[in-house]
């Protein structure tokens, strides 16, 4: 039973200003806050939280109608709560709001108002009709899709077949927390998706039928559908070396809850000696995750500075020196030539061999050396042709080219990148939010919402300090970078501008919030300050 309150420090719906926000406690309710917006004109009462990890929306950034959390890029509609972006995945809660005799109040739900935090998404439903939608795979880009799909009105069958063994996960706890209980890593219960007639397979499929439309798992089960989402990811390399290539024991790739369990019963108990072999966010993450366990690790990359193929040398040089300063060491520059067997146990690593002589003691190895796109079940259909890299070329809305109804999403997807610098040039970005934001648009596709509505790639990663970035290098790299702020390792609070020519075509920031995600509202409405302006003062957060 909805109930009223009143708030504190408030008169008049007029003392909120067109397009500010601000927050106001609850009268009578300890701790209790509700967020306000004014948004051409209309004052809006909102649930003051993000959804997803709880960052205080006063911080972010309002659009028009379109609220940013400062952390992560979660967008929400002011006008209605309703999700518009990844990642969170439930609405902020809306309350009815009116002001009389110089006070204002609000209408709403007393567990909502309590919590500040709304009750999870509702798309309970019984499946009825003749659509079938086949999503193929479980990790964000099945996220995305589902709830998207039944959010957004679809009433259908909906089957979701993955191989993991779990439904679907946060997997970007698994490296940055070393997580393994799926309790803990699970977005949904198994009753959210049973009373929202989503039906989860336990199984892999081993071929699809595009003519027949019709999918056929390991087990030798067959699945119809009418759409298809194919969101099967990407499966982390192993190294073609001796040694690292699954032939001695702890020696790890990280991607699923199995890999993760395998690490932490490898460590076992007291200092462990790891060696993390690549300087890609994965293994950056994971290092910092493994000496916050007082573990010695020492990262090597073959890169002058991790990360620098995407991030590039100044702020890989920032990255490394704070990571170091978490007790991480580096051998950078590196190239490995073979692991080699423990002394005390010819099955299990025991050293690391690098080309110019240096042998580094291993406990166990980790790889953190990219990952290949899972299509191995469409290589042999001739219906279809994969790219070079494995993956499938998709248009602007995620269809399949060549394909009726046939949608790919996540790291299996190449698709034309509209962002700055992009020009429309096939990408594939393997980005948690890229993967969900792919699954959203192919829901509203399938739903008949309208035109997909552009995004900007979003990412953000734990690297001692909370790195955000939005935009992205990948079609056409960045030839400078802007720095802006201070770099110092032990309280970093900098903007990192990319530039191709003139064009900012990615932002990366620490301690900076909301800078990212202003400015990938920004680039979403091609209003990006220049490279000239930003170095001559120019400053987003008052654009």
């Amino acid at each position: 039973m909805a109930q009223q309150y009143q708030l504190k420090g408030i008169t008049s719906l007029n003392d909120i200003k067109p397009g500010s926000k601000q927050t106001f406690e609850v009268e009578g309710v300890e701790g209790a806050q509700v967020l306000l917006t004014n948004t051409n004109g209309k004052v809006n009462a909102l649930s003051p939280k993000c959804t997803h990890y709880g960052a205080p929306l006063v911080k972010g950034v309002l659009f028009g109608d379109r609220l940013t959390c400062p952390w992560h890029g979660a967008c929400f509609n002011v006008t209605t709560g309703d999700v518009e972006d990844a990642p969170a995945l439930d609405p902020l809660a809306k309350y009815e709001i009116e002001e009389k005799d110089g006070k204002v109040f609000i209408t709403g739900d007393p567990k909502e108002v309590k919590g500040n935090f709304p009750n999870s998404l509702s798309i309970k439903c019984k499946a009825e009709g003749s659509e079938k939608v086949v999503v193929v795979g479980g990790g964000s880009g099945a996220l995305g899709a589902i709830e998207g799909l039944r959010a957004g009105g679809y009433t259908g069958q909906l089957t979701v077949i993955s191989s993991e063994g779990y439904r679907p996960i946060d997997r970007t706890k698994l490296s940055k927390a070393l997580l393994a209980d799926v309790s803990k890593l699970a977005w949904r219960s198994k009753d959210f998706y049973s009373e929202s007639s989503v039906d989860l397979v336990d199984d892999e499929v081993t071929s699809v039928d595009f003519d027949g439309k019709k999918v056929t798992t390991k087990s030798g089960k067959t699945h119809d559908y009418t759409k298809l989402v194919l969101s099967t990811g990407g499966s982390p390399r192993w190294l073609p070396l001796d040694g690292l290539k699954g032939d001695l024991k702890n020696v790890f790739v990280l991607r699923t809850i199995p890999h993760v369990q395998s690490i932490l019963e490898a460590l076992g108990e007291g200092e462990k000696k790891v060696v993390v072999i690549g300087s890609s966010f994965i293994g950056m993450e994971v290092a910092t995750a493994l000496v916050g366990k007082k573990h010695k690790v020492t990262v090597v990359g073959m890169e002058e500075e991790p990360m620098e193929r995407v991030m590039g040398k100044k702020v890989g040089h920032i990255f490394r020196e704070i990571i170091e300063g978490k007790g991480v060491n580096f051998k950078m520059g590196a190239s490995v030539e073979k692991a080699t067997a423990s002394k005390s146990d010819s099955s299990k690593v025991g050293a690391v061999q690098l080309k110019d002589g240096t042998t580094l003691e291993a406990d166990l190895v980790i790889l953190g050396v990219g990952v290949q796109p899972v299509t191995q079940y469409l290589k042999d259909n001739s219906a279809i042709e994969l790219l070079k890299d494995g993956s499938l070329s998709v248009d602007d809305k995620f269809a399949v080219k060549g394909l009726k109804d046939v949608f790919a999403v996540g790291d299996i997807a190449t698709y034309p990148y509209s962002g700055p610098g992009g020009n429309n040039t096939p990408v594939r970005i393997e980005h948690w939010n890229v993967a969900q934001m792919g699954g959203r648009t192919v829901a509203r596709v399938i739903n008949k919402k309208g035109e997909p509505e552009k995004f900007i790639p979003i990412f953000w990663s734990a690297l001692g300090q909370q790195l955000r970035y939005c935009g992205s290098t990948v079609s056409g790299g960045f030839d400078d970078v802007v720095i802006k702020g201070a770099t110092s390792a032990d309280k970093p609070s900098w903007v990192a501008y990319y530039t191709q020519g003139e064009t900012v075509v990615a932002v990366a920031s620490m301690g900076k919030d909301p800078v990212m995600v202003q400015s990938a509202e920004l680039m979403r409405r091609s209003k990006m300050p220049t490279k000239k302006e930003l170095e001559d003062g120019a400053d987003v957060l008052s654009l």
